[in-house]
């Protein structure tokens, strides 16, 4: 049960104004005696204040929520909003027992969907996706700004390939004050990738009181032990501002779900495992009246991170000839990819008002850095050419990403005599710079073939790339009648890479009754392709495989039919209803389609001695031997602009109290997402052949679930001593197709199995008891019975351990998960 408390002050300045999220009123910021002219500079003082959301109250979530995200009008509610709007509280988030911000939200929206697990490096960075796209097609705010992005790029099989997404739980949990999530394609109000929706993450602002969290937690297999502690307070500033500080510290073990290792019959080979990780994060935030009109705000997050995860198992027999690292690992050795990250971003600007204006001038600049470790494994070329046996190959992959925004808003609501209604004006400017970089690897973990299963990135690989980014944006609402809202909003934005892009959007709602209304909306939307994703190259090698990706810019790929990358571009509908049709009873319904052009995927792959040529062109170290590789053995490709996919899906909504006099009472909640995604046209190379293979394909869309339903309620005893929670969740049909690895069509690349992963049905049930007015302890669980996803045949495991298949984003591997929550304010 999350712990929160009211600010006597309202958080002053925190978040931006257009673009971005504004602050509710505040009050009681200045203590003089109320003199007439200490009223006109309360009333100016005040008028600022409009423009930034303040947090004197918990956010409860639900329709009553006042927004911030996807208007620019100030006190709307989001069952008044002209878009589909989630507003989840602190409460809400801690309450689902997840020590992480990502696991918590899965359990709490249908629409937005986790991997269901992760390989390699990318089970390192946590990933969120709404309505069945790519992360990339999901814009993340903090406080109304652009949040940078990881530099761990998504280079596995799946449909999060591609993603280089900013990883929400490198934000401590205990900063959160409410989250929103606007279900709406959004690029002409906040630019590039907000094509699937906005997640807009509020901060404490707070100005007194202390608040603790811990959270223990264990899978149903007895392994996967989590570990939260959470810490945030604030501190009042002359009664002119404040400065809130929090910080998190989350450690997680592995959880081994592999089958047993056709090599072995033994379950040696744990690749198939939940990483284990540490993190510790800090954030803080502050604003300060400077004068009545004008007020500065600032904010700093910072985070590391170690995280670990397994690779394929290496038998003994594969050291015979060499005795130094058979000595070593005489029972074979499990190559370990390590993470070190750190993480931060820093916000500084000043708002005020003048002549009637709200104006906003910011700065925000964020990094990550990625050092990447190859650990517990060998390199034959360093023993055989001096006989070493270093087993650690620190500095293996480096990379960093990096931006840097600056942005000025303007907002103005106007009242002319030949129109009944406010017209509320906005537009802004905004220049963005961004660098993407990939190390060379350290010597002993590049040489020769690199190190085993991890090879250091060459220097082939290594560089250092950048763009700038230019944007302008205008926003116009008002009411056609009393009962007719309206907003127009447009868009142009240039790239020094790509090009421009200009996207626009038509939102309308109307209202026949206080408990009837119907909204709608229409908009282009763009995401430009990442740094990453047009220069990321690297070489993934297993025991007997190898899978190269290639930079679509580079020597091997150009041979072979590449071609430069475009921006993906996005026609979104949508339309839906809001009703109360009995007193207490909210529920939206909206439908929605996405039409997505020149879709950026991995495409163009080539096999055997083709993709030899490939990557050897592009001076990528290859295993000996693996010129006669066949066809399913080893693979290259790069990332292009695949396809055209169309989106349909329905988002459903509900909410009911019931009340149960001395019995107490239950809040009801439902929440639906149908969702499918079908191709509409496939990409070609230069040369006419597709860019999709039948994996890739379903990748786009089947990986993601048909349907996602939520429901379930919420107990209070009378005095709010007890509280009970139950929720189902149904999680719909996956499909894939899979590589045989045994039997006639091992290593095809033309036959493939298609696999089912079925429905899959979860229980989450929680018990709380608040001590106190300031403690209270929860014990529950999520997934209580265990359920796991379906379990792939044997002859589609590659070494017979991926025994769930882990390129879906549908019920996760871990199992049950069971935890002691305890938290306390003061």
């Amino acid at each position: 049960m999350a712990v929160r408390f009211s600010s006597r002050h309202l958080g002053l300045l925190g978040t931006t104004l257009l673009g971005s999220s504004l602050m509710m009123p505040v009050a009681g910021l200045c203590a003089a005696v109320p003199t007439a002219d200490t009223h006109h500079k309360k009333a100016k003082s005040q008028a600022v204040r409009n423009a930034a959301p303040a947090h004197a109250k918990d956010v409860s979530g639900g329709t009553d929520a006042v927004i911030v995200t996807g208007t620019r009008e100030f006190g709307k509610k989001a069952r008044d909003s002209i878009s589909p709007i989630d507003v989840v509280s602190s409460r809400q988030i801690t309450s689902t027992g997840q020590p992480t911000l990502r696991d918590a939200l899965s359990l709490l929206l249908p629409s937005l969907t986790v991997p269901t697990a992760g390989f390699d490096a990318g089970a390192l960075t946590d990933t969120i996706a709404l309505r069945g796209l790519n992360p990339n097609e999901t814009l993340v705010l903090v406080d109304g700004k652009r949040r940078h992005t990881t530099a761990n790029i998504y280079a596995d099989p799946g449909p999060s390939q591609g993603a280089t997404p900013v990883d929400i739980d490198m934000l401590p949990m205990s900063m959160i004050d409410h989250i929103e999530v606007l279900r709406d394609g959004a690029s002409a109000q906040y630019g590039s990738d907000a094509i699937a929706g906005v997640v807009n993450i509020i901060t404490k602002k707070q100005d007194h009181g202390l608040s603790m969290r811990s959270n223990t937690g264990i899978t149903s297999e007895g392994d996967g032990f989590q570990q939260g502690v959470y810490l945030d307070g604030g501190f009042n500033l002359n009664n002119r501002g404040y400065v809130h500080i929090g910080g998190d510290f989350v450690h997680q073990d592995h959880a081994f779900r592999s089958g047993k290792d056709n090599r072995t019959n033994q379950y040696t080979n744990q690749v198939l495992s939940q990483p284990e990780q540490t993190r510790e994060s800090v954030a803080i935030t502050a604003g300060y009246d400077i004068t009545e009109t004008v007020q500065a705000y600032a904010s700093a997050t910072y985070a590391h991170r170690h995280a670990e995860s397994y690779q394929n198992y290496r038998l003994p027999s594969t050291l015979s000839a060499y005795p130094g690292y058979a000595a070593k690992y005489p029972y074979g050795y499990s190559p370990i990819l390590g993470l070190e990250e750190n993480d931060y971003e820093l916000t500084a600007g000043f708002k005020g008002m003048l002549a009637g204006w709200h104006w906003d001038l910011s700065t925000v600049y964020g990094r990550d850095f990625d050092r990447f470790d190859a650990l517990s494994t060998i390199n034959s070329a360093v023993y055989k050419a001096d006989g070493r046996t270093p087993t650690n190959f620190y500095n293996a992959q480096g990379y960093n990403n990096s931006q840097w925004t600056s942005s000025f808003d303007l907002s103005r609501k106007f009242n002319f005599s030949f129109w009944p209604h406010s017209i509320n004006v906005a537009g802004g400017a905004a220049y963005r710079y961004e660098s993407y970089s990939m190390g060379t690897g350290s010597a002993d973990s590049i040489a020769g073939t690199g190190a085993d299963g991890i090879p250091g990135t060459t220097t082939y690989n290594a560089g250092n790339w950048s763009r700038d980014v230019a944007s302008g944006y205008v926003d116009i609402s008002t009411h056609l009648m009393k009962n007719w809202q309206v907003d127009l909003a447009g868009r142009v934005e240039h790239y020094t890479d790509v090009g421009n892009a200009k996207t626009g959007k038509v939102s309308t709602r109307y209202d026949f009754s206080p408990r009837f209304a119907v909204r709608g909306t229409f908009s282009s939307g763009f995401h430009a392709p990442t740094l990453a994703q047009q220069h990321y190259s690297a070489l993934a090698v297993s025991p007997t495989a190898a899978r190269g990706l290639i930079a679509a810019n580079s020597t091997g790929a150009l041979a072979n039919g590449a071609s430069q990358m475009k921006p993906e571009q996005a026609t979104s509908v949508e339309g839906g209803i809001i009703v109360e049709p009995i007193r207490k009873l909210h529920v939206t319904v909206d439908a929605y389609q996405i039409d997505l052009r020149d879709r950026i995927q991995p495409g163009g792959t080539i096999y055997g001695s083709q993709a030899y040529k490939a990557l050897y062109a592009n001076g990528f170290p290859l295993p000996s031997g693996s010129e006669n590789w066949g066809a399913g053995q080893l693979s290259a490709y790069w990332f292009a602009n695949v396809a055209t996919t169309r989106t349909q899906g329905l988002d459903i909504n509900a909410t009911y109290p019931s009340e149960f006099g001395r019995f107490g009472h239950v809040d009801w909640d439902v929440a639906i997402n149908l969702n499918r995604t079908r191709l509409r046209h496939q990409g070609t190379t230069t040369s006419g052949a597709n860019l999709l293979t039948i994996p890739t394909l379903a990748y786009l869309t089947t990986a993601y679930p048909r349907s996602k339903i939520i429901f379930g309620g919420r107990w209070h005893s009378p005095n709010n001593t007890w509280a009970v929670a139950v929720h189902e969740i149904r999680y719909g049909q996956t499909t894939s197709n899979l590589t045989y690895y045994t039997g006639p069509n091992a290593f095809s690349t033309t036959n493939y199995r298609e696999f089912q992963n079925a429905p899959k049905w979860t229980t989450n049930a929680s018990v709380t008891y608040n001590i106190n007015t300031r403690w209270s302890a929860t014990i529950g669980g999520n997934n209580i019975f265990a359920a796991y996803p379906s379990v792939v045949p044997k002859e589609n495991r590659y070494l017979g351990a991926p025994k769930y298949y882990m390129s879906t984003n549908q019920l996760g591997i871990a199992g049950g998960y069971y935890y002691l929550d305890v938290s306390a304010r003061f």
